[in-house]
């Protein structure tokens, strides 16, 4: 994700003509957290081992070994450690396209529903449920046809993902409004951050964008992210600062004014105390 230009994610997955990929992750192992964001694709979290949070639009789920989380796409999406513990994961992500064409039936009924959000999917299955054996066992042998690729592993995938969604489908629910309009609340206001991170802003304006009061729009962004408006801010920032240091041959001051820090000094002490590093040690 390109932290520079917007928390929408636009990473492309797997090969152009077969948009599907895993990735095992390990918080706090690969990163700290994962900051609020959604994407085009479909994602599913599926959890390997130890436990951690993960947010779905405004819900925020304690997320333990053998839970699976489904992201449709324009989710709002966050995955962060409680605690000091650890998480290992699964990210399996591929496009909706993927799975039918636009002229077949299942993609009108279905898919195309999926991909505009007009059909709500359960958002965290857990060993509970009656059908998650089922569930598993759809992800189980895609992640087999994926690890060994014989001849013919596209048509097991494209097979595994289509139970699995037909599982998800019988269990599909309306989303109540006011979960509605709080998430689309929220992507206004990160796609707001992402255009103005850069400049001087401050709680009172990001609320204002909200039009309620400075003190209402705190709650309800800790409430929406579960972070504080400041700290997801000076986040996004030093991710951004991160990313350029990696990409471009900016100086360090150059830089930390272009990530909205007005001060190098205190930009070199959060750096530092975010990833560990300075910015001249993280470069190198």
């Amino acid at each position: 994700m390109d932290n520079r230009s917007s928390l929408q994610e636009t990473k492309h997955h797997g090969e152009v003509r077969f948009p599907f990929n895993i990735y095992p992750c390990t918080i706090p192992g690969d990163f700290r957290q994962v900051a609020v964001h959604w994407q085009d694709s479909m994602e599913l979290v599926y959890i390997k081992r130890g436990s951690g949070l993960v947010q779905t639009g405004a819900q925020v789920c304690t997320a333990q070994s053998g839970d699976i989380f489904v992201l449709t796409p324009g989710t709002l999406h966050a995955i962060r450690q409680t605690e000091s513990r650890t998480m290992e994961y699964e990210n399996i992500i591929f496009d909706v396209e993927l799975l039918g064409g636009a002229e077949d039936l299942c993609a009108e009924k279905y898919l195309l529903p999926l991909q505009s959000g007009r059909l709500a999917l359960p958002e965290h299955i857990t060993p509970d449920e009656a059908w998650y054996p089922q569930a598993a066992d759809c992800l189980k042998e895609a992640e087999e046809a994926n690890r060994c690729k014989q001849f013919g592993y596209e048509l097991c995938i494209k097979g595994a993902l289509l139970r699995f969604l037909a599982l998800l489908i019988a269990q599909s629910k309306a989303l109540p409004p006011a979960e509605k309009a709080s998430t689309q609340r929220l992507r206004t206001v990160l796609q707001w951050i992402s255009a103005h991170y850069s400049e001087p802003v401050c709680v009172a304006d990001a609320a204002a964008l909200c039009q309620c009061s400075p003190n209402h729009f705190m709650r309800w962004f800790r409430q929406m992210t579960g972070q504080t408006f400041i700290i997801f801010l000076r986040e996004y920032r030093l991710n951004a600062a991160a990313e350029a240091l990696r990409t471009t041959e900016d100086t360090i001051l150059s830089i930390s004014e272009q990530c909205g820090f007005e001060n190098l000094s205190y930009f070199n002490r959060e750096f530092k105390a975010h990833f560990g590093m300075t910015p001249r040690e993280y470069r190198k």
